[in-house]
């Protein structure tokens, strides 16, 4: 209450009842209420507390789940450290595969070996059937190295793509990295922007009440006037 409305009331131009009479809602706002959905965004729970792109308010609680530059930090060295296992892992397979075709090679030139060993059999003994029936089979075996070998270098080539693409991962980073830097430069902007000359612990604390606030918590009662009233009085 200001030093003019205190004067007005002493000197009777205010009534104490209507000047303190709590304002009504209107049907449309108290209908609006009773429909309104009490969901967990009221909630001061902060356990219970779930961030909705449909609800603009209440702002998040500062907890290490919600503080976005520490969120992004966390996604950028996380994702860091599983890339560098994949890439750990990719290239282990892209030496097996390796390891392989090199194996896989060494058959072929004994299978090769072989079917040129027993082609000159047959050649030479015609009648021996054996000779002929393994010609046969290295030939089939030849077939299979060479389809097998095409599997591992297809790998390999896959493998290579792979790696490429997880290129990719790191320019990611770096836009993160990036958000990063300018959330931090606006957050430092924005405090030297509400920068004040005095200390917030000698600064006179806010008023909880304000004439004309819809609030009514700490609102002055009408026992508390007629005391001050009193008291003035007996001065």
């Amino acid at each position: 209450m200001t030093q003019e409305e205190l004067d007005a009331l002493m000197s009777g131009e205010i009534d104490l009842d209507e000047a303190y009479e709590e304002p009504e809602l209107s049907e449309t706002v108290e209908a609006e209420a009773d429909e309104a959905p009490q969901t967990h965004y009221n909630e001061t729970d902060l356990d219970k507390y779930r961030v909705s792109a449909i609800h603009s308010w209440p702002p998040p609680p500062p907890t290490d789940d919600n503080k976005m530059v520490h969120q992004l930090d966390d996604v950028t060295k996380e994702s860091e450290a599983k890339a560098s296992e994949i890439f750990d892992l990719i290239e282990g397979i892209s030496n097996d595969l390796s390891d392989g075709e090199k194996e896989i090679k060494t058959i072929r030139a004994a299978i090769e070996s072989n079917i040129e060993l027993f082609a000159t059999l047959s050649v030479k003994f015609p009648h021996v059937e054996a000779f002929k029936n393994q010609l046969d089979k290295n030939k089939t075996a030849q077939k299979s190295v060479e389809s097998i070998l095409d599997i591992l270098q297809n790998g390999g080539d896959t493998i290579i793509n792979i790696m490429d693409i997880m290129q990719y991962q790191d320019i990611h980073r770096q836009k993160i990295e990036r958000v990063i830097n300018v959330m931090r430069a606006l957050s430092i902007y924005m405090n030297h922007l509400f920068e004040g000359k005095i200390d917030d612990d000698k600064r006179v604390s806010s008023a909880v009440h304000i004439h004309g606030d819809t609030t009514t918590e700490d609102v002055v009662s009408s026992d508390d006037i007629e005391a001050l009233l009193a008291s003035f009085g007996n001065k």
